[in-house]
C-alpha cells in the first residue's frame, strides 16, 4: 500500500509552500510574538481564506471545496513549517470537525460556509485546567439553554467567534455551541510559551447555548474529534520538525570551529541523524493516519495515538536539537530557533499531552486486539 502523496497533492503542497514563503516568512511570526495583542496575522488569515484551504474537507453542500482530508494533511504540513500565525488548526481542525460530525443540518448550513471562507474563527472549549479530563471534574454547567462555568485554557480563545463548549446537565456531559461575542462571556488573555498561538480563559455567566449532537455523548464525541484533530497537527509537528533540522543542517554547514564546519564533526552528525531519524518515524505514523482519516477507518483511534505520540516527540526534539546546533547564538532572542521550540511545547499540549496519548494508544490497541480475538473465536 503506498501512503505517499500522489502527484496532484504533491503539486498542492509545493503551491502552498511558495504561497506561505512570500506571505507567512518567519518574521511574521516574530511579528505576533512581539505584538500578542495582535492575537493573529489577520492579513495572512483573511489570504488563506481565500485560497479556500479552510473549506479543503469541508463538503460542497456546505460551501466547502471537498478536495479531501489527505490534501488538508498536506496543508497543515505546510503551514507547520512555516509557523503560520493563524488560527486555523482551532477553526478547521476542531471547530469545524466538530460541526460536521455532530452538528445538525441548520448548524452545519449555518457555520461551515462561513469556515470555509475564513470569515468565521471557531475554537473548541474542553479542559478546565491540568489534569486528565474525566465526567466528574467538569464543572461547567448546561441548564435552562444557558451555560455557566470557566473553560481554561482555550486555543485561540481570545480571538474566536463562535466554540463547542465541553459541558455537563443533570444527565451527563454533552458539546454546546456558543456566540462568544454574545451576552454571558467574558475572556481573559492567558500567558503562553507560544502568543503566535494564543490562548484564553473563557467564563461563560448564563451565556446562551445550544446542543450540538446528541445529548450525554459529550466525551465519547469529543474523543472523536480529537482523534482527527490529532492527525492533522502531526502534520503540523512534522513540518515543523522537518524545518527546524533543515535550519540545523544549514548552520552546520555555514559554522566553523577550528577551521573545519561543525557540520563535519561527529557529534553534530550524531545530534542531526538522530533527529532526521525520528521525523522519519513521525511521517510513517502520519501517514498511516491520513489513510485512516481519509477512509474513515476503522484503525483511526490507534493510528491518531501513534501519529500524535510520534509527532510530538519528533517536533519537541527536533526543535531542541536545533537550538543546541546553534550553540550560544540558538539560545537568544534575535535567533529563530526559539520561535520553533514555542510553537512545538504548544502543539504538543493543545488536545491532551503526549502522556495522554500513550495512554489513549494503549487502551485503542487493547480494544483492537480483543475485537480480533472476538472475530478469531466467532470464525
Amino acid at each position: 500500500m503506498n501512503f505517499d502523496y500522489s502527484d496532484e497533492q504533491k503539486a498542492l503542497k509545493d503551491q502552498a509552500r511558495r504561497f506561505l514563503s512570500a506571505e507567512s516568512p518567519l518574521s511574521a511570526a516574530r511579528a505576533v510574538l512581539e505584538n500578542p495583542a495582535t492575537g493573529y496575522d489577520s492579513a495572512l488569515w483573511k489570504k488563506i481564506g481565500e485560497q479556500g484551504w479552510c473549506g479543503a474537507a469541508i463538503p460542497e453542500v456546505y460551501g466547502g471545496h471537498e478536495f479531501g482530508y489527505v490534501e488538508l494533511c498536506a496543508l497543515a504540513e505546510e503551514l507547520g513549517r512555516a509557523l503560520a500565525p493563524v488560527p486555523f488548526a482551532s477553526s478547521v481542525y476542531q471547530f469545524a470537525e466538530s460541526l460536521l460530525h455532530c452538528g445538525s443540518e441548520a448548524q452545519k448550513h449555518a457555520l461551515l460556509p462561513q469556515i470555509a471562507s475564513g470569515a468565521l474563527i471557531g475554537t473548541l472549549a474542553f479542559t478546565e485546567g491540568p489534569g486528565v479530563l474525566t465526567a466528574e471534574r467538569i464543572e461547567t454547567k448546561y441548564e435552562n439553554g444557558t451555560l455557566h462555568g470557566t473553560k481554561i485554557p482555550v486555543s485561540d480563545g481570545g480571538i474566536a467567534q463562535r466554540a463547542v463548549v465541553l459541558a455537563r446537565d443533570d444527565n451527563g456531559p454533552g458539546l454546546y455551541l456558543v456566540d462568544l461575542e454574545g451576552g454571558g462571556v467574558s475572556r481573559r488573555t492567558l500567558s503562553s510559551i507560544d502568543p503566535t498561538r494564543g490562548t484564553a480563559s473563557i467564563t461563560f455567566d448564563g451565556a446562551p447555548a445550544e446542543p450540538l449532537g446528541k445529548a450525554q455523548d459529550g466525551l465519547a464525541q469529543l474523543a472523536r474529534i480529537h482523534d482527527r484533530a490529532a492527525i492533522l497537527l502531526a502534520f503540523e509537528q512534522i513540518g515543523g520538525a522537518d524545518r527546524a533540522l533543515e535550519m540545523a543542517r544549514d548552520y552546520a554547514l555555514e559554522r566553523y570551529a577550528f577551521g573545519r564546519q561543525i557540520g563535519s564533526f561527529q557529534a553534530i552528525k550524531h545530534k542531526l541523524a538522530d533527529v532526521f531519524v525520528k521525523n522519519e518515524v513521525a511521517r510513517a505514523n502520519a501517514y498511516y493516519g491520513a489513510w485512516a482519516l481519509g477512509s474513515n477507518a476503522a484503525q483511526l483511534p490507534v493510528a491518531a495515538a501513534a501519529a500524535r505520540v510520534a509527532a510530538s516527540q519528533a517536533f519537541w526534539f527536533a526543535s531542541k536539537e536545533n537550538i543546541q546546533t546553534h550553540g550560544g547564538i540558538g539560545f537568544t532572542w534575535e535567533a529563530d530557533c526559539h520561535l520553533f521550540y514555542r510553537r512545538a511545547r504548544h502543539l504538543g499540549l493543545v488536545i491532551g499531552s503526549p502522556r495522554d496519548w500513550k495512554r489513549r494508544l494503549t487502551t485503542a490497541l487493547q480494544r483492537q486486539l480483543a475485537a480480533e480475538q472476538a472475530q478469531g473465536i466467532a470464525a
